[in-house]
């Protein structure tokens, strides 16, 4: 089993154990903390260290409806234990990959067309309709258009592997990028790679033939 090598920062967990992530980077940063031990406990830390701050803030009154609401939330939330399973809403995945169970609660189109060997699938989070989510579907041995970014994108590798000249990410390892990074991804050779990812701006693509794709599909 591969050894996961690449992990959100602690500001990203941090933000995650606060509730402030907006939805599309929680749900990339929950896939892959579902995926690594280690970011489980660094995540659990913060979620304490939190509780612990707010035992020491003095009480304020709640609403008469606050309880009824946090009960309500808790009944809505799918057990932990639930196994890993199919999930009919999105697009089918590789032969012996499942999704992740962070997905579950989302609805995707099916693979579309994005350049040969390439496909890609719009991701819709019920919580937050706004968030822009991709699946990237990319063969062995393609490789994206070289481009940077206006502002932020996470990724997290679900399937398979790839190089982008800074370092090799592979099934489970997650990537924060913004408009410092220039760079191609290059899929391995050894199989296709499945990624997540969440966009907040733009993907600025070097070609114009992938900056005219990137806007067609709002990358």
């Amino acid at each position: 089993m591969t050894m996961i090598q690449h992990h959100p920062a602690d500001d990203l967990l941090l933000a995650m154990a606060a509730g402030s992530l907006p939805g599309g980077p929680s749900l990339v940063v929950a896939t892959h903390v579902e995926a690594c031990a280690q970011c489980r406990s660094r995540l659990q830390l913060l979620e304490a260290a939190g509780a612990v701050v707010l035992e020491d803030l003095a009480p304020e009154t709640l609403s008469p409806q606050a309880l009824t609401r946090t009960l309500a939330a808790i009944d809505a939330l799918p057990p932990e234990a639930t196994p890993a399973r199919p999930v009919a809403h999105l697009p089918a995945p590789p032969e012996g990959m499942v999704w992740p169970r962070a997905l579950q609660a989302c609805t995707a189109t099916r693979w579309r067309w994005l350049g040969p060997g390439m496909r890609w699938s719009r991701v819709a989070l019920p919580a937050d309709p706004q968030a822009k989510l991709f699946l990237l579907r990319i063969g062995a041995g393609m490789k994206l258009a070289r481009h940077t970014h206006s502002d932020t994108e996470l990724t997290q590798v679900l399937h398979g592997s790839f190089h982008d000249g800074r370092a090799l990410f592979e099934a489970g390892d997650f990537d924060q990028t913004d408009g410092s990074i220039h760079h191609q991804p290059v899929v391995q050779a050894s199989g296709e790679c499945i990624c997540l990812a969440s966009i907040e701006g733009r993907m600025l693509f070097d070609g114009a033939v992938a900056r005219t794709l990137g806007a067609l599909i709002d990358m």
